[in-house]
């Protein structure tokens, strides 16, 4: 569980000036989280959210910088079922270390995440049908949840897209509600390659279908 600092604060809380006779202990903190923030190297532009009862409340979880991380609005929520479907490109390639989550102790939070790798055509049926890059059981919290990713699989990011394919109602309750997503990894411009790879909105999905009920858990949630 986690603790949040501002993002813009200076990485490692190198610009405080202590004057004390003891190490300072970042045990109880998300430091290193806050040294790795992909933050600024997210495309907010770009950001495409389906199933979202409020247009643009994806996008709004995203920017929330890492001192709002803990502020419960704005939320986003689910509409028509309990899925939720989004697309995160960077402004580059990254090493993804982590992804950071929020939600709630209530059946309204996401239980099973997957999530996929550099894919600009994926719809709610086809998320559902193909193997994810990997695949994370959540926990009912309001803490925030830091999924290490399976760095192996993820050294080579330009695009996320987030599956959240279920909750914790056991189908009784089709909203599903989210209040921060962060990312922590390392940023990397490739030789001579423009710095900035931005992404047109991708295709309209499919209708809506009722979601699989087969789920792989390759990971967990902390």
């Amino acid at each position: 569980m986690s603790h949040c600092h501002n993002e813009h604060s200076g990485y490692g809380g190198h610009n405080h000036d202590h004057h004390h006779d003891h190490v300072h202990d970042h045990s109880d903190d998300i430091t290193p989280a806050l040294q790795h923030s992909l933050y600024n190297f997210i495309n907010f532009d770009g950001i495409t959210t389906f199933n979202e009862a409020r247009s643009g409340s994806g996008k709004a979880v995203i920017e929330k910088d890492w001192s709002e991380c803990m502020n419960p609005l704005p939320e986003l929520v689910s509409d028509a079922d309990e899925q939720i479907l989004m697309n995160v490109p960077f402004t580059g390639q990254v090493k993804l270390h982590a992804i950071l989550l929020r939600t709630s102790p209530s059946p309204s939070a996401p239980q099973t995440l997957k999530v996929f790798i550099n894919r600009d055509d994926l719809d709610f049926n086809t998320a559902e049908d193909l193997p994810p890059t990997q695949t994370f059981e959540l926990s009912q919290t309001d803490e925030i949840q830091e999924l290490p990713v399976k760095r192996a699989l993820f050294g080579s990011v330009q695009r996320l897209t987030l599956f959240f394919e279920d909750n914790f109602s056991d189908d009784a309750d089709d909203v599903t509600r989210l209040s921060y997503i962060g990312f922590r990894g390392e940023w990397m411009q490739l030789g001579r390659a423009p710095v900035n790879i931005l992404y047109e909105a991708a295709p309209n999905p499919n209708d809506h279908k009722v979601r699989g009920v087969g789920v792989r858990k390759v990971g967990r949630g902390v």
